[in-house]
């Protein structure tokens, strides 16, 4: 038996998003600068995008990186980004900026993760915190989300558990709807999202039982500004910064009894 590929049809994508953005063919055709026949044209495989009029509505609906390389692809068109895999030759400049700043952020935790939450990589400080954990748990790959609200992960070290998988799942949802990415939409199946969740906070705040006392953070996220890699573009690196003098001074000295 022959197995045929279904080629995806640039018109549905383009739909797909408007209608995730909730926007009306004369909405989007306003700020593509376009005819709302034409948009429908494209829209019902009646016209054939050009590769300019792609970047517009790509620009124009906020495609991820990703979704828009199946935007081009489906058009018959080369995609103007690539999607190289972390380790290749064309990324040791991205791979140098990453060590640097987990080394840099030192004695705090830091760590990379990619589109879907799963770890890339951790400083010294990050794993620290995750010493103590079952081995099992951190085999790769590991979902750094899961990982959290693991009752033999770090939910159980977490004051307020129920606090924090709401934030964190209110920041996956949000994700969530912007991107349409799948590995999400399988967190958000698994863990869900309180339905008084609000919108996700600016800085996230954790804290862990650490000993007798309580470790204090604030979590603050970094991506690269315009990439022209999906891999690159899905980069995020997470982090925390302590949030008091006691959990300051601690971490130091983990580090100084790690270095010792």
């Amino acid at each position: 038996m022959t197995l045929e590929l279904v080629r995806e049809e640039v018109g549905d994508l383009v739909r797909h998003w408007r209608q995730r953005r909730r926007l009306s063919q004369q909405a989007l055709s306003d700020r593509c600068g376009v005819s709302t026949r034409h948009l429908s044209f494209i829209e019902t495989g009646k016209a054939s995008p050009s590769p300019t009029m792609i970047g517009q509505l790509a620009a124009a609906l906020d495609v991820p990186l990703r979704e828009q390389r199946r935007l081009y692809t489906a058009a018959g068109f080369v995609p103007t980004t690539t999607e190289l895999p972390l380790h290749s030759p064309a990324l040791a400049q991205v791979n140098e900026a990453l060590e640097l700043i987990l080394a840099g952020h030192e004695p705090y935790p830091a760590l990379v993760i990619d589109g879907g939450w799963d770890l890339v990589a951790a400083n010294e400080a990050a794993y620290r915190l995750l010493a103590d954990l079952p081995a099992d748990l951190l085999e790769p790959p590991v979902n750094v989300v899961r990982l959290s609200l693991d009752p033999r992960g770090l939910a159980s070290r977490i004051v307020d558990p129920g606090a924090w998988q709401a934030a964190i799942m209110t920041r996956i949802r949000h994700e969530h709807d912007t991107t349409g990415d799948p590995r999400l939409g399988a967190l958000l199946d698994d863990y869900g999202v309180p339905a008084s969740a609000a919108q996700p906070e600016i800085v996230l705040t954790l804290k862990l039982r650490a000993g007798d006392g309580v470790l204090s953070f604030l979590t603050t996220t970094t991506v690269f500004g315009t990439p022209g890699d999906v891999t690159v573009a899905e980069l995020a690196i997470e982090a925390l910064y302590p949030a008091d003098a006691a959990t300051r001074d601690q971490l130091a000295e983990l580090a100084r009894n790690d270095n010792a």
